[in-house]
């Protein structure tokens, strides 16, 4: 099936997210019950809510999206070229109005979305923040009632699975055993919160979310038994501020 699948079908993202406020005392008094409540569910006894404050941004619910990397592959003499562009900043709504923008001038017509671990993660949440933010779904993550094949979700992380749906396997494991290179980060995915709210870091968060969605694609075409795409055919177009 994935040997039909050209890359050019196909939109590679990452996201990164973090707690919608600076820290557990920035959120009302209403949102830090909410919150002592959710975290109960994984703190340790002897935790309170604040001290798991840096985990809210996984939950749409009480994080916010800071960053969308986009890849799209074209054919370039005779074979891919890549092509890479991020929606960032500190407003969220600008950031999700770019994306969906982007979404609907693609349509739907034979293009597929693909993260790691997109289907439990980056997917749902775009979708419920931008319900959050009293925005439109675009038709590609309007999904509720269509069947599993109309779903037009590609997840390289579910792919890995073959069926086994204990298992979880990080990208950075996967793109070390595929032997995919990337650059040497100084960030992983435990350090945006801090990196974005304590030391105003979006540029390295950025890049690092670049990063991230390039090794998706690049993880894919092993998944299709392809060579990597090499470094010079890898364009960013994304201008920092």
């Amino acid at each position: 099936m994935l040997q039909n699948i050209s890359l050019e079908q196909i939109l590679f993202l990452d996201i990164e997210t973090v707690p919608e406020v600076p820290d557990f005392e920035h959120f009302s008094e209403e949102k830090q019950k909410l919150w002592d409540k959710r975290s109960a569910f994984f703190r340790t006894e002897d935790q309170l809510p604040s001290d798991v404050f840096g985990r809210a941004g996984i939950y749409a619910e009480f994080g916010k999206v800071i960053c969308i990397s986009v890849a799209m592959a074209y054919p370039k003499e005779g074979d891919f070229a890549v092509r890479i562009k991020s929606y960032y900043g500190d407003e969220e709504v600008p950031i999700l109005k770019e994306f969906i923008a982007l979404l609907n001038k693609l349509g739907l017509k034979d293009i597929h979305l693909c993260a790691h671990n997109g289907k439990e993660f980056d997917f749902p949440y775009l979708a419920r923040r931008i319900l959050i933010n009293g925005l439109t779904l675009p038709p590609a993550l309007d999904v509720a009632g269509k069947k599993p094949w109309e779903v037009p979700f590609l997840d390289t992380m579910e792919l890995w699975k073959f069926g086994d749906y204990k298992h979880y396997t990080s990208l950075d494991l996967l793109s070390q055993i595929f032997q995919i290179p990337s650059p040497k980060a100084d960030m992983d995915g435990s350090m945006v919160y801090e990196a974005y709210w304590k030391e105003k870091r979006l540029q390295d968060i950025v890049s690092y979310c670049e990063t991230d969605v390039l090794t998706v694609l690049q993880l894919f075409r092993k998944f299709q038994g392809k060579p990597i795409i090499p470094a010079e055919r890898v364009e960013s177009t994304t201008r920092f501020q």
